[in-house]
């Protein structure tokens, strides 16, 4: 990982500091996995399935000695990283569970993700109305989307889809279009995540700027109606999937709130190719 030149950069913040009982926690986790042997031996540990497997098998898998061996998973277990059990005579090592979400989770603290995240973009244009869209804008609403398509990093569709598919696939209440002088330059639309009803509050999220609008502060617009809107109307998880190259498409949806989740690498083709795509959601806060 290269970080470039962030000393001498300055911000200020209104956040609150991590507190010291978490920072120690954290950096006792960290400390322990700053040895090789560690990660990996933790690694053949979480691999070797729900049994367990005995230090004699780490060993062999590794290659290291018994005594190297048996010193690192006492390290591992004395973080919580690993347990011991025996199984008659015979002691198991196997991994912790809640290291799949406590390992994650310390990350996100130290580096600020569990922090509060903004609602909206803010500095919205005077210039741009967002309203509810209407049968007469479905013509600008392809044609738009024809656009986003021709970039070759908006979507993986390759061809417009339908009136009819659209209409059936976004939310009644969450479809919106931006105008300038009374001309269509943007929509916004979201879709369900899923059809069972435990996901009835969870949404994916498309916003669209008309190429000879783009940098006007339409996204921004368009997409502070939409989750202002998916906030009030009860919907409590946004999602969206963005090309990595789609760098303004990331920024204005962690301006609104969204994190990125993490990347689906090769998740989907468009023309023959594979590609990943950043993977965000935002949630609302508590009411």
């Amino acid at each position: 990982m290269q970080i470039d030149r962030l000393a001498g950069m300055t911000t200020t913040t209104d956040r609150p500091p991590l507190p010291a009982a978490e920072a120690e926690t954290y950096a006792a986790w960290f400390a322990c996995l700053a040895e090789p042997s560690r990660v990996r031996l933790l690694h053949a540990v979480a691999t070797a399935g729900a049994r367990g497997v005995t230090v004699g098998a780490l060993t062999t898998t590794l290659g290291i000695s018994q005594s190297t061996c048996s010193h690192h998973v006492r390290k591992l277990a004395e973080v919580g990283f690993v347990r011991l059990h025996k199984d008659g005579t015979t002691t198991l090592v196997s991994v912790n569970q809640a290291c799949c979400s406590g390992l994650p989770h310390a990350a996100d603290a130290v580096m600020g993700l569990l922090a509060s995240r903004p609602c909206c973009p803010k500095d919205l244009p005077a210039d741009v109305d967002v309203r509810a869209l209407r049968a007469t804008d479905w013509p600008d609403v392809r044609r738009i989307y024809a656009d986003g398509i021709a970039t070759g990093v908006a979507t993986f569709e390759t061809t417009v889809p339908s009136r009819s598919t659209l209409d059936a696939r976004w939310l009644d209440g969450h479809r919106w279009v931006a105008e300038i002088d009374g001309d269509v330059v943007g929509w916004a639309a979201a879709t369900p995540a899923s059809t069972r009803d435990c996901y009835a509050g969870v949404a994916e999220t498309s916003v669209y700027v008309d190429q000879e609008y783009r940098g006007r502060g339409v996204g921004r617009a368009l997409i502070h109606r939409q989750v202002t809107q998916a906030d009030e109307s009860g919907l409590w998880t946004l999602q969206t999937s963005i090309f990595p190259d789609n760098r303004a498409s990331i920024a204005l949806h962690h301006a609104a709130g969204f994190r990125t989740v993490g990347m689906r690498e090769r998740i989907a083709q468009r023309d023959g190719s594979w590609h990943d795509t950043v993977f965000l959601e935002r949630r609302r806060g508590p009411s």
